[in-house]
């Protein structure tokens, strides 16, 4: 019986996969069989891509058309996936079935025990889901920035993640709660974002991911709604709200010439500032500082008698230069984000900011568009002074009472790059993004008088009837940022994060992450206490006494540089080997090359490889042998084209007119074109002595052959003194502007 249901239960399977696969034909989609090789489907592909694409068609169902025909190439294109949705009609590169087809009973005949993979349905995924799916680009380009403003939570799954439908009844309660109060919310399919997984650490599904201003935070406890609203709160900065009170509210709201802020009180009866508070102040943290009266506490009563505060309702009190009277107020008891944003938003600036940064310039200022209206900046030019505060406040006094959507107002210190102004008022209209601006002084300066505002009133009046009054321009440079923070703070912030990230991954033995930091430790560790262990043994052993050796002759150069072979290796020059060994010889290598016959070759050979012998062991020496019987025109070819060759070698008209170049020896630097040439020097017995004519028996034929065999044996007599000279590089180096061609000379000596 259990054999039978166990049968059925398989069959089950099989008919679930092949309904799924039947729904869904990747080649069908693309319109290829099932034999079609790569090359097919890819030109398929771009053919119904370009056909389908939705810039270009406007079916009303191209685009769900162009998902289909991306998603069939995705499972086509890869020979995994392929082969899986072939054998078992599964799309997904984690396969459950596909490692065996009795997997999912191997541990029947034991405990009738099913494995967990053995209930992976493929599952579709719920169009309300679909909307959060992220991609690798769509992540980088909107996501990442975007969490400088709100965090996010996301949610990595699988289409064959069976814990992932566990949790997936608290993450849409989560989602409901928390999308709406501003929370970003983004899925990771695990099986089709490889690259976006990696990018984020996650290599399991499920995992809950925070992101907050680019760093992303794993989520390690239990997935219950409570927990996740409590996650995603830590992950927001501390210190965002600060607890008003009617001791510190009046410092609080005269902070805003430092912070060159607004300030915003919210009132509520909670004695914790709402999550809803803390992303409405994350939100606009750059621009706004936020401040939270808990209605209930007795240490707000001064608070809420002097502003006149509902305590029935939330409320909002927005103040800006004016600490005594908020510049805006709401109050709504069902308190929504959207009211919240739209409130600060149209409150964000106040009515004289400072210009601290170029950000803050170009939403003061924005560059002229065709299509809006213009919009002028009248910028103060001042200073940190007292003797400045009065016409600062007479300049405050005028914006206020000449607010218009076309006006903005704002100051600037002398010391910044807008320096080059006078000082005075400067009326201003952007005109690109490289800072070009047209502008007008207004004349007679500034003090804050009666008599400055109503010539700063004409002139607005002037430039509201005619465009054109602003008749000059410049270029002005991008502004510093004067709020930023020193390099100190920052590097403290930064090593504060790390920190934190590393008990983190410590803490929950995220060991994937782990490893290359963990791997940096121990190498160092292992240099560290490897070099004191090898310092402790050294300084042992130089303690021990140690026995004198006999010393030993010092040794020569030669002998201190022994060759690496008992022999020397002597190439020939031919047509073949010439290109390689002196044409293309690399830089830094000499080729030394004898001259010889054929009948001075065994003699010559035997006693050049005495010679240069203690030098084989050079790496950058080459030796050959060129046959001047074979390549009679090759030697006066060279010396012709070296126009100092007579000068610096000292040879006479009749040596150049000689034919006979056996024993001369060449060094030659094929890369930078030069030799150094060796000519032979007889040292041996004189011909002419008693040797040669005690023996009266030896004819004179013979004594003419030893004679001409003892003068070619010590033509090489100097070329070791050579050769060290060589060496040392104090040889004359004849430069030739080419090397001749051994194929040429070879022709011209078979034709002569």
């Amino acid at each position: 019986l259990c054999h039978s249901n166990s049968f059925f239960t398989w069959q089950l399977v099989r008919l679930q996969l092949v309904k799924a696969s039947s729904e869904y034909d990747p080649y069908k989609v693309l319109g290829v069989s099932r034999s079609a090789s790569q090359a097919e489907i890819k030109k398929a592909y771009k053919h119904l891509a370009r056909e389908w694409h939705p810039d270009k068609n406007k079916d009303p169902g191209a685009e769900d058309m162009f998902i289909k025909i991306s998603k069939s190439y995705e499972i086509l294109s890869n020979e995994e996936r392929r082969a899986n949705f072939d054998r078992y009609g599964q799309m997904d590169e984690n396969q459950p079935f596909g490692q065996s087809q009795h997997q999912g009973f191997r541990s029947f005949h034991n405990s009738f025990y099913f494995d967990e993979s053995f209930f992976h349905f493929p599952r579709s995924r719920d169009f309300a889901d679909s909307k959060y799916l992220l991609h690798h680009a769509q992540y980088n380009s909107v996501v990442l920035p975007d969490s400088h403003r709100r965090p996010y939570l996301i949610k990595v799954t699988s289409e064959w993640c069976f814990a992932c439908i566990h949790i997936e009844p608290v993450w849409r309660e989560t989602v409901q709660e928390l999308e709406p109060l501003g929370v970003g919310i983004g899925i990771v399919d695990l099986g089709y974002e490889r690259r976006l997984a990696s990018q984020l650490g996650a290599h399991r599904a499920p995992s809950i991911i925070g992101l907050v201003n680019g760093r992303v935070t794993f989520f390690h406890q239990a997935v219950v709604r409570e927990h996740l609203r409590q996650f995603v709160e830590d992950l927001l900065p501390q210190r965002l709200v600060e607890k008003i009170t009617d001791n510190n509210y009046l410092p609080f709201l005269s902070n805003w010439h430092v912070e060159n802020k607004p300030s915003v009180l919210l009132f509520d009866q909670v004695p914790v500032v709402p999550l809803l508070y803390k992303l409405t102040a994350f939100a606009f943290k750059d621009y706004v500082r936020f401040g939270y009266v808990d209605q209930g506490e007795t240490s707000s009563t001064q608070l809420l008698r002097q502003f006149n505060i509902n305590t029935y309702a939330p409320t909002m009190l927005l103040f800006k230069e004016n600490t005594e009277k908020p510049a805006d107020i709401i109050q709504a008891r069902g308190m929504k984000r959207q009211i919240m944003d739209e409130f600060v938003s149209n409150n964000k600036f106040l009515q004289v900011p400072r210009l601290v940064n170029q950000q803050l310039f170009d939403e003061l200022c924005p560059i002229k568009q065709f299509h809006r209206r213009r919009k002028y900046c009248v910028l103060l030019i001042t200073g940190e002074d007292q003797a400045f505060v009065p016409g600062n406040k007479a300049f405050l006094d005028f914006a206020s009472a000449n607010s218009k959507d076309v006006l903005r107002f704002a100051y600037v210190y002398q010391q910044s790059d807008m320096c080059h102004f006078t000082k005075n008022v400067v009326i201003l209209e952007r005109r690109s993004q490289a800072g070009k601006v047209l502008y007008r002084s207004v004349t007679g300066g500034w003090n804050g008088s009666e008599e400055d505002k109503h010539h700063l009133h004409e002139q607005l009046e002037l430039l509201q009837k005619d465009p054109a009054y602003l008749s000059s321009d410049t270029t002005l440079p991008e502004l510093n940022n004067e709020m930023a923070p020193m390099f100190l703070i920052q590097w403290m912030n930064a090593a504060y994060d790390y920190i934190l990230q590393l008990y983190d991954d410590f803490l929950y033995s995220n060991w994937r992450e782990m490893m290359p930091i963990l791997s940096l430790i121990f190498s160092a560790l292992f240099i560290l206490f490897g070099t004191v262990i090898i310092q402790a043994f050294s300084e042992s052993e130089a303690d021990k006494p140690q026995k004198q050796k006999p010393k030993e002759a010092p040794k020569t150069e030669d002998e201190a540089r022994p060759p690496k072979k008992d022999f020397v290796e002597v190439t020939e020059l031919t047509d073949i080997t010439y290109t390689s060994n002196l044409v293309k010889l690399r830089p830094g290598h000499i080729n030394v090359v004898l001259v010889l016959t054929d009948s001075s070759k065994n003699a010559l050979l035997r006693k050049f490889a005495k010679e240069v012998f203690s030098f084989s062991g050079t790496q950058t020496l080459h030796f050959s042998f060129l046959n001047a019987d074979k390549h009679s025109h090759w030697m006066p070819s060279l010396l012709a084209s070296t126009p100092d060759a007579a000068q610096n070698l000292g040879l006479s008209d009749d040596d150049e007119e000689s034919s006979d170049y056996t024993g001369h020896v060449l060094a030659l630097n094929g890369y930078k074109k030069y030799f150094c040439l060796f000519r032979p020097v007889f040292t041996g017995d004189d011909p002419s002595d008693a040797s040669f004519s005690s023996d009266a028996s030896l004819s004179s034929a013979s004594r003419r052959k030893s004679r001409s065999s003892l003068e070619v044996h010590h033509k090489l007599d100097r070329l070791g003194l050579w050769m060290e000279r060589l060496m040392e590089g104090t040889l004359p180096r004849l430069r030739v502007p080419a090397w001749p061609s051994l194929d040429a000379t070879m022709n011209t000596s078979t034709e002569s």
